[in-house]
C-alpha cells in the first residue's frame, strides 16, 4: 500500500509536481493544501484543497507527509520550515524521465521535472527545484532552496548558494561559485564568480542590482 502524502500548494507549479508525483508511482496523493482562503474546497485534477496550515494540523493522524509546491524560493523555504518545524516529513519527487548519473545525491522536499539531466557526483540540496530540461554537469554542488529554470545549464563543479534562482536558459561556465539569493537573468552567461544578494544579467553577466 502507497503511502499517502499532501501537496502544499495549488497553482500551475502545483500541476506539475503532481504529474511527476502520479508518473513515479510511489505515493498517493490524499489533498491539496494551500494558504489562500478563496482556494479551499477547490481544486484540479481530482485532488482537493482542504485550506491551509491550520486544515492540515487537523489532519495530523492521517497524512505525516507532502511535499511543497511552490515556485518562489522565499516561500518554499518558509513553508519547508514550518512544516519541519512541526515534524512532517518532506518527499522528493523526480521524474522517470530524469537522468541521474551516479553518485548523485537529492535533498528531501526536491523535485526534478521531465527530461533534466544530472551527472556524476552532484549534490543537490533539499526544497530545491530542477526544472524542466535544466542541465547539471559532473561534481556541482547545489544548496537549499535552490531554483534552476526550464533550460539551465550548469557546467562542472559549479557551486550554487541557497536560494538562488537561475532564470530560464542561463548558463554558468565550468568551476564558478554563484552565491545565496543570487537572481540570474534568463539567458545569460556567467563567466565569473558571483556575490550574495545580487542579481547578474546579460552575457557575459553582469550585476545590475544588490539587495
Amino acid at each position: 500500500m502507497k503511502e499517502k502524502i499532501f501537496v502544499y500548494g495549488a497553482s500551475g507549479h502545483a500541476k506539475v509536481v503532481i504529474d511527476i508525483i502520479e508518473k513515479q508511482g510511489l505515493y498517493d496523493i490524499a489533498f491539496l493544501v494551500d494558504d489562500d482562503p478563496v482556494l479551499k474546497d477547490t481544486g484540479f485534477y481530482g485532488y482537493r484543497v482542504i485550506g491551509g496550515k491550520q486544515e492540515l494540523l487537523d489532519t495530523r493522524n492521517q497524512i505525516s507527509g507532502g511535499i511543497v509546491a511552490i515556485g518562489s524560493n522565499r516561500a518554499r523555504i518558509a513553508v519547508a520550515q514550518w512544516l519541519s518545524e512541526n515534524g512532517y516529513d518532506l518527499i522528493s519527487a523526480v521524474h522517470p524521465s530524469t537522468q541521474l548519473a551516479r553518485g548523485t545525491t537529492i535533498g528531501s522536499g526536491t523535485v526534478v521535472m521531465a527530461g533534466a539531466v544530472v551527472n556524476s557526483d552532484t549534490s543537490i540540496g533539499n526544497n530545491v527545484i530542477i526544472n524542466t530540461k535544466a542541465s547539471i554537469d559532473h561534481d556541482c554542488i547545489i544548496g537549499d532552496g535552490v531554483h534552476l529554470a526550464p533550460g539551465v545549464t550548469l557546467c562542472g563543479t559549479v557551486n550554487i548558494g541557497s536560494g538562488t534562482f537561475i532564470c530560464a536558459g542561463a548558463t554558468i561556465i565550468p568551476n564558478l561559485t554563484i552565491s545565496g539569493n543570487v537572481i540570474v537573468g534568463a539567458g545569460s552567461t556567467v563567466i565569473r564568480d558571483v556575490p550574495d544578494n545580487v542579481t547578474v544579467v546579460g552575457s557575459p553577466a553582469k550585476i545590475v542590482k544588490r539587495f
